[in-house]
């Protein structure tokens, strides 16, 4: 029998600006870049030179703590520049692409003969290694270690999250043979975690191999951190669970049927500033400016490259993230609201009942990125036990984060949690805290010292 998680703890965050369930195929970039900052923890060490030539899946990187990871080229074309930041650090590899998307070939697998290393030799050799991600410390996972089991959010709850219903719509084949490969890695349960609340596609619901459950409840339900909770909790450091996203699962799928490193995916493009809210076919890496020319209104607006609540604040000529399949677009709201200090000015989504938003549940509402106050010291209101539903005491360990108390941040439950789980969190504190760095420092910090 199917298991059914009920959920009440969390908020849904109805914004304006949700795209129409249609491609459009868009004109490639003709820039990509691989930016090293997007994967925690890694140093990288350059194996390519500006100017040099490559195919989609060469190298253009590897980890200094484990040689073997290495982090491919998602087009074919010349190296043009190796941009640097203070103290040198590598901030871009930006590829000038020959519009022939050439690929290097890895071979076709077999995954009813491969093994667990062939498969593991396969994904770090072109690059898709990085889609893997583990608990604790919400990093790459180490290909030297087996994990627990291994978890699949097949939906996203955050606001205007992407539909994978719509992006995995006839992406059967490609989803099932990344799962075929995901259970060589593991002695464990493939989990495949779904909405009770939306109507999933032949590719989620007929996904065999796995492991499923619904869960039913607002956002942060569709997290995978909130899935592992309750389903298998992160206790130490030493209960290690992987998860990757249902979209990089089909890259990682054409890559053992095709041989080929085939970056391509679906980016919803959405948000109350733009003006074709729509799902792009693109590829890892892209220039948003492809996207998003002649596409916005004008004024001051806030680029995000991934959802309002954790996503990166990026400017029109930057690049998609590694791991993101979204871009937002909202007004940055910079004006001054008369007496903004005193009475609610317009209409806006608050977890307060002291909003009448409350009152129309299912009302979409345009947002800027106004704080609506300002920095404090932590007011204990109690509130973000009521959108974190996880068994921690959420206050008690922001607190331990921020002294560095290892004991007190492993005693409250610090293995299992990642900063996007704290979201809310942060967009409801009175204090006007900055949560998630918080967090992510707290896990670095742990991770380094224990």
């Amino acid at each position: 029998m199917v298991k059914t998680i009920k959920l009440t703890k969390g908020f849904d965050i109805k914004l304006e600006g949700e795209p129409l369930r249609f491609t459009k195929k868009k004109e490639i970039s003709r820039n990509f870049a691989i930016k090293p900052l997007n994967f925690k923890g890694i140093t990288p060490k350059l194996v390519v030179d500006q100017g040099q030539e490559v195919k989609a899946g060469d190298p253009l990187f590897f980890s200094k703590e484990n040689e073997n990871l290495l982090f491919t080229s998602p087009v074919s074309g010349e190296v043009i520049e190796i941009k640097r930041g203070p103290k040198r650090v590598i901030e871009e590899i930006i590829i000038l692409s020959d519009a022939k998307n050439n690929f290097k070939d890895f071979g076709k697998t077999n995954l009813e003969t491969a093994s667990r290393q062939d498969v593991i030799k396969t994904m770090l050799s072109s690059g898709t290694w990085p889609f893997l991600l583990q608990r604790p410390f919400n990093k790459i996972a180490n290909p030297e270690q087996t994990p627990r089991s291994i978890f699949i959010s097949g939906f996203d709850s955050a606001p205007l999250g992407v539909d994978y219903n719509y992006i995995l719509n006839g992406q059967d084949k490609d989803f099932q043979t990344g799962i075929d490969a995901l259970k060589l890695l593991t002695d464990g349960n493939i989990y495949l975690n779904l909405s009770k609340r939306l109507n999933n596609c032949s590719a989620l619901e007929n996904a065999h191999g796995v492991v499923k459950t619904y869960f039913d409840g607002p956002h942060p339900s569709g997290n995978v951190g909130v899935q592992i909770h309750h389903l298998e909790p992160v206790i130490t450091k030493n209960d290690i669970v992987w998860y990757i996203n249902p979209q990089d699962l089909v890259i990682l799928g054409r890559l053992f049927s095709t041989g080929h490193y085939d970056a391509r995916k679906l980016v919803s493009v959405g948000g109350s500033e733009v003006v074709n809210k729509q799902f792009f076919e693109f590829i890892i890496g892209g220039s948003v400016s492809t996207l998003l020319e002649n596409n916005t209104t004008k004024g001051h607006n806030r680029i995000i490259s991934g959802n309002v609540l954790t996503g990166q604040q990026i400017n029109e000529n930057a690049y998609l993230n590694f791991y993101d399949n979204q871009i937002t677009v909202i007004p940055e709201g910079h004006e001054e609201e008369f007496l903004g200090w005193l009475i609610p000015t317009y209409p806006r989504p608050s977890f307060s009942k002291s909003l009448p938003a409350f009152l129309f549940p299912n009302k979409s509402y345009k947002v800027n990125t106004n704080m609506h106050g300002e920095d404090r010291a932590f007011v204990v209101t109690g509130e973000y036990e009521k959108v974190l539903p996880m068994d921690i005491m959420p206050l008690q360990l922001i607190k331990a984060c921020m002294a560095n108390d290892i004991d007190n941040m492993e005693a409250l439950g610090i293995y299992e949690v990642g900063p996007e789980d704290f979201a809310l969190c942060e967009f409801i504190c009175t204090s006007k805290a900055p949560i998630q760095e918080i967090i992510e420092n707290g896990l670095t910090y742990i991770e380094k010292e224990a």
